[in-house]
């Protein structure tokens, strides 16, 4: 991999466009980053800087439109429009280049012909035909060291879901004009560790270089959404939740590995006898969550019926005195197969039973689905999940610790030794104690 953009990136550009110096005031050179010997220099000088075309095959190829949103202008006469930048969802809502006074028609002005050819390439019913599309790189302009000119933010890669032609205004006067609105689509980086190779782009200015031969150092995301379109965009779109987000097979032990054996033996012993993995739940949860720092106290295991929704309930303690607070855990505990997972219909019934000041904590033999951890991310939903491995994990940990790595010995011991009460008391009553 040669020089890359990374997303979140500030970058300097200089007036002086020297490509030579990695760094400039302490930023890296935009113009090094992007640097092509033989090529011309990639520009942000206008809004939507659309890289010349080049000839492959007969075709016409533009190797990407740089686009450059400046907030600070936002409002003016100038640009009279404000662009909109929803990073962590992946979605970017920009203005094109027309103004008021210009004699143009809308789609003519130099930045909305490239923004509405690429998005001609971008709806192309074929893989060979979005293939040839332009990527957009988009960047906002940033202050720094007091200055508004001269630095960017690098924001990502994208393609147009929709091109909307607008009516705004402008001036003191309210003078009325046509535009183009165009929503982009920024794609995911998860794999590239959110940075684009410039040799991509690069390699889309050779003539020499065919579009499936450039299209080999493009990133994944971009691969997937040429090979199957818009369709695609639900899965490649950038959502910085997903990083956050551990895939099915993540959860899980290796099939024939001591964790595998582990869980399938806790699996068993509990399939028929689901109150009583509620305490071992009870367990594996408190030494979670002390394992991370907190102070937290086990109160008790709720009876089979009438228990509120709750499986077990325990207690956070944070800071001391008129300095400290403490946080309700309203415990869920689902002994299931292995291999199945909880949905998020499963945790949002759990969410739904937490007050202000409860945490909630679900404790599972099987996986967390992909959609429910997605769903507990975006909506900051205060519980913490513990799946089939870190339950085998845990439970080991606790076996070797304290009955001579025996796992068998140890759950008999959080069930019979342990004498965690079980009661029907309101989870809030935990608060007295």
């Amino acid at each position: 991999m040669g020089e890359s953009l990374r997303v979140g990136q500030v970058l300097r550009y200089s007036s002086a466009k020297d490509p030579t110096a990695p760094v400039l005031d302490g930023y890296t050179n935009f113009h090094y980053v992007t640097d092509a010997p033989g090529h011309k220099k990639a520009l942000l000088e206008s809004g939507i800087n659309g890289m010349a075309k080049v000839s492959v095959r007969g075709r016409q190829r533009r190797p990407a439109i740089l686009i450059r949103s400046s907030p600070w202008k936002a409002g003016s006469e100038q640009t009279p429009w404000h662009d909109v930048f929803d990073m962590d969802n992946g979605h970017v809502r920009y203005f094109g280049d027309h103004k008021v006074g210009l004699a143009k028609s809308p789609g003519t002005t130099t930045g909305n012909a490239a923004l509405l050819d690429a998005f001609t390439e971008h709806q192309a019913p074929t893989p060979e035909g979005r293939a040839d599309a332009a990527p957009l790189l988009l960047f906002r302009a940033v202050s720094r060291n007091g200055k508004v000119k001269g630095f960017v933010e690098f924001c990502g890669l994208g393609v147009i879901e929709r091109a909307e032609r607008i009516v705004q205004w402008a001036g003191h006067e309210h003078t009325t004009f046509t535009n183009y609105v165009y929503d982009i689509a920024l794609i995911d980086l998860t794999v590239e560790n959110d940075q684009v190779d410039w040799d991509w782009i690069t390699a889309r200015r050779k003539l020499a270089v065919s579009d499936q031969e450039a299209l080999a150092k493009a990133p994944r995301a971009w691969r997937e959404w040429v090979k199957r379109g818009h369709s695609a965009l639900p899965r490649v779109r950038r959502r910085v939740a997903r990083a956050r987000v551990t895939k099915v097979r993540d959860q899980r032990p290796a099939p024939g590995s001591r964790q595998d054996e582990d869980l399938q033996f806790i699996y068993e012993q509990f399939d028929r006898r689901k109150h009583d993995f509620e305490a071992v739940a009870s367990a594996v949860a408190a030494r979670v969550l002390r394992g991370s720092g907190h102070n937290y106290r086990e109160g008790w295991i709720t009876r089979r019926s009438g228990d509120g929704g709750a499986d077990f309930v325990g207690r956070i303690d944070l800071g001391t005195g008129l300095a400290g607070t403490s946080l309700v855990v309203l415990g869920q505990a689902k002994c299931i197969r292995p291999d199945t997972s909880v949905s998020a219909e499963q945790i949002a019934r759990v969410v739904a039973r937490l007050r202000r000041g409860w945490i909630g904590a679900y404790v599972t033999t099987g996986a967390f689905s992909e959609p429910a951890q997605l769903e507990m991310v975006e909506d900051q939903y205060p519980i913490v999940l513990v799946n089939g491995l870190d339950l085998a994990r845990e439970l080991r940990s606790m076996a070797r610790d304290d009955h001579g790595n025996d796992l068998a010995a140890c759950l008999d011991h959080i069930l019979y030794a342990q004498g965690v009460p079980i009661t029907s008391r309101r989870p809030e009553e935990i608060l007295l104690e």
